[in-house]
């Protein structure tokens, strides 16, 4: 206890000196901006008034993807057959066809209805440009039907899915919704304005494509300066303009690009106010569905994620020093682009890539069908083996910016891809594994993927390898911020302990992921660790934090802790509104009003979250524990088993179930489903020990004994699996285990009586003849 007691005291002496650390950093840097701080208010005022001035730039984003991000449908814009072309997937029709100069395309509806719909935007440009139909309270949708720019043809965005028109990724739902999923990184100055009462959208730009000030910010403080003569022009920082965008270090400029080119959370409309990246958006982390377990790009996450994993990015590149930033078109072509730094003696020869190239000749590389895989000299080029690609949208091929080198091995040992088996798909990963030993030896260096594959298999053994790598800060700020996503389903000290050290981290991030996922579950020791961060310099970090508190009875907060705790809390709000038109808001604001005990409130945006998305069971198992605790148990049943229909490996709807059905006492339907739950959670201590409580009531004694002492080797310091174990023992007349079971109880919980009471009564057992 005294070792405890003074490790506490270095931990707060820790955090008393680090806290202060990353905040005087950011006061710092909030200075600096104040020192320039215009008494005047920038407005956007238009790129036309940017290209007497920047000629050059101006041509270059013409033909950009960001120029041609989003335009209105004309005869100019847009590039699809609709001189009544047909196109029908799985037995839907969609007639393409023109009134004058509008477009229309007759198809479904979402009441399975044929109708007309007029086409007024387009979106995209290449390889593939959608096209939006307004719906009623200023809904635009994306129809799923979209235009192969480079082979000239319709198809399908799910080809191999036959969508329902009730279900939520029907184009006319909201997976396809316009002003939602896609409006923020299309148009310039976008304000989304939803109203959830309503339910509609009163959507807004300054401008609709990507244009200069959607990085540059509002532009006029910028145009008054360069409007005077030369001589004339004032001393002012950043010439005026809001955003900073030349002379950055790679983060600070991939904070630029990132809210856009990530897979995140939005917090709120952008306005380019914020200093930090995680004030506006929170980036998704290597999760499992998003990433493989090695990090490489499994889902469309865009580019973020991979490259900030890159050696690249640790070693100061950053996005401009391979993309023109005006264009977004790489600087140089093909390998030179990467020769700008690589020596080509070394990296651009036959001893490092092992492959012809285009020069040399020779026969494209086939498969078993004859098809060609790929060209002659593609085996050269640095892209294909460092950055495989992954086609997203049907053809929009994506290529990995985490600029790995390929690992068979590790596709061997954890399923994950590798580019050599990308392009010789005819051979087995042995082979590729065998020809990479050949060229470049067995060595073959440790990866972090080893480390979260294991975590997300729940393995025991993973913990230690978690706490390490969440803590070492060589490694990229996602991968430990991951690594403690993983250490959340660990709850021992060690785990707690490496949570407590990341809530100091320089990192927003890592301090994010710290709160998110801690694994104090004790409301108090929850207060000691996360009330300072409720003053934490970064939004994302606050809010979480005050979503984290939101259990912590509020008389147990200072009164300073409880102001900061209203503000956070009010941050978490706002944020969760602002997404209202998607489940997860709905269910994170059910689940901050089921612990502040307002349950009319909590099912209320349980069921908005459902009405978005009928299949979204997690807002389905919280409404089914909150309707059990209203006495609606028949509703509540219903929701679990539509839950396990759809989803029958999912163990905390099976557990939940099974509670509720001993409730209901149907105890031999509850054992079937807590059986399931505890083979697929393995490690989930409660559900054993419920399990061996429900097998006593059944005399099934052997069950009951290996089914608590499971619960017990788990959780071993568990007064209820203690007790319970030694009562099973005492009631089966087993005293001599049931005297070994109260002795750890009495030994690790001194405090409590019932381990001596239980002593004394087995040995007033094992005197009796």
């Amino acid at each position: 206890m005294k070792r405890w007691q003074i490790t506490g005291v270095i931990a707060t002496i820790v955090i008393v000196l680090s806290i202060p650390l990353y905040i005087f950093r950011v006061e710092i840097v909030d200075r600096e901006n104040a020192m320039d701080n215009q008494t005047k208010e920038a407005v956007f005022v238009g790129g036309d008034s940017c290209v007497s001035c920047h000629e050059v730039e101006t041509e270059k984003w013409r033909n950009s993807d960001h120029n041609k991000s989003m335009d209105l449908a004309n005869l100019t814009t847009v590039l699809g057959d609709f001189n009544n072309a047909v196109f029908s997937h799985q037995g839907v029709t969609f007639r393409f066809f023109r009134r004058g100069e509008a477009f229309y395309v007759n198809t479904l509806d979402g009441d399975g209805q044929l109708k007309d719909f007029e086409i007024t935007h387009t979106f995209g440009y290449n390889p593939l440009q959608q096209y939006l139909i307004p719906f009623g309270n200023g809904r635009l949708q994306c129809l799923s039907v979209a235009w192969d720019t480079e082979k000239k043809r319709w198809y399908h965005l799910n080809p191999d899915e036959k969508i329902a028109s009730t279900d939520w990724l029907h184009w006319t739902k909201q997976s396809h919704n316009w002003n939602g999923m896609c409006a923020e990184c299309h148009s310039t100055r976008l304000k989304k304005q939803f109203d959830p009462e309503s339910n509609s959208y009163q959507t807004i730009w300054s401008e609709i494509d990507v244009n200069c000030e959607t990085c540059h910010g509002p532009g006029s403080l910028h145009n008054e300066w360069a409007e005077l003569p030369e001589m004339a022009r004032p001393e002012i920082k950043n010439y005026g303009l809001v955003v900073k965008t030349s002379d950055l270090n790679p983060e600070q400029q991939i904070a630029v690009c990132a809210r856009c080119h990530s897979r995140r959370l939005q917090l709120k409309d952008f306005d380019h106010s914020e200093k930090q990246l995680m004030d506006s958006i929170i980036p998704e982390l290597l999760s499992e569905g998003l990433y493989h377990a090695d990090g490489q790009i499994l889902d469309e996450v865009y580019v973020y994620g991979s490259f900030v994993q890159s050696k690249m990015y640790h070693n100061d590149v950053k996005c401009s020093d391979c993309h023109d930033v005006h264009s977004g078109k790489p600087l140089l072509q093909d390998n030179d682009l990467c020769l700008q730094c690589h020596q080509a003696q070394v990296y651009d020869s036959k001893t490092h890539h092992f492959h012809r190239t285009k020069e040399e000749g020779g026969k494209p590389l086939t498969n078993k069908s004859g098809q060609v895989v790929s060209a002659v000299g593609e085996g050269s080029s640095c892209v294909n083996c460092h950055m495989p690609g992954q086609t997203y949208m049907g053809v929009d091929l994506r290529p990995d910016h985490s600029l790995r080198i390929p690992r068979p091995d590790l596709s061997i040992a954890l399923g994950t891809p590798n580019a050599c088996n990308q392009c010789h798909v005819d051979e087995t990963l042995k082979w590729s594994d065998d020809h990479f030993t050949r060229w470049y030896g067995l060595s073959r260096k440790a990866h972090y993927g080893s480390v979260l594959a294991a975590g997300r298999l729940r393995k025991p053994a993973a913990e230690t390898d978690l706490v390490r790598l969440a803590g070492d800060a060589l490694y990229p700020d996602i991968v430990r911020a991951t690594a403690l996503q993983l250490l959340g389903s660990y709850p021992s000290e060690a785990s707690r302990q490496a949570f407590d050290r990341a809530l100091n981290d320089e990192q927003p991030l890592i301090r994010y992921a710290a709160v998110r996922y801690t694994s104090r579950h004790d409301p108090q020791q929850r207060k000691k660790q996360l009330a300072p961060l409720l003053n934490d310099p970064v939004r994302a970090v606050r809010m979480e934090c005050a979503m984290s508190l939101a259990t912590v009875p509020r008389n147990q907060l200072s009164g300073a802790e409880q102001k900061a705790f209203a503000l956070a809390m009010a941050e978490y709000e706002r944020a969760m509104t602002y997404s209202a038109d998607f489940s997860f808001s709905g269910l994170n604001l059910g689940n901050l009003y089921y612990y502040q005990g307002k349950t009319n409130q909590s099912e209320k945006q349980y069921r908005a979250a459902i009405r978005i998305a009928s299949g979204f069971n997690p807002a389905k198992l919280n409404l089914a524990v909150l309707l059990s605790g209203k006495g609606k148990n028949n509703e509540a049943e219903t929701l679990l088993q539509e839950v396990i229909q759809t989803e029958p490996d999912s163990w905390e709807a099976h557990y939940k179930l099974g509670l509720l059905l001993i409730e209901r006492k149907k105890v031999t339907a509850a054992i079937i489903h807590l059986e399931k739950a505890a083979s697929g959670f393995g490690t989930r201590s409660r559900i054993y020990y419920n399990l061996g409580l429900l097998y006593q009531r059944l005399n099934r004694n052997a069950n009951a004994e290996s089914a608590l002492l499971k619960a017990v080797s788990l959780a071993p310091d568990n007064a209820d699996y203690l007790y319970g174990a030694t009562y099973f023992y005492f009631n089966t007349r087993q005293f001599q285990k049931a005297k070994r079971m109260a002795q750890q109880l009495s030994e690790r919980h001194p405090a409590n009586p019932i381990g001596q009471k239980m002593l004394n009564l087995i040995e007033q057992r094992l005197k009796e003849p």
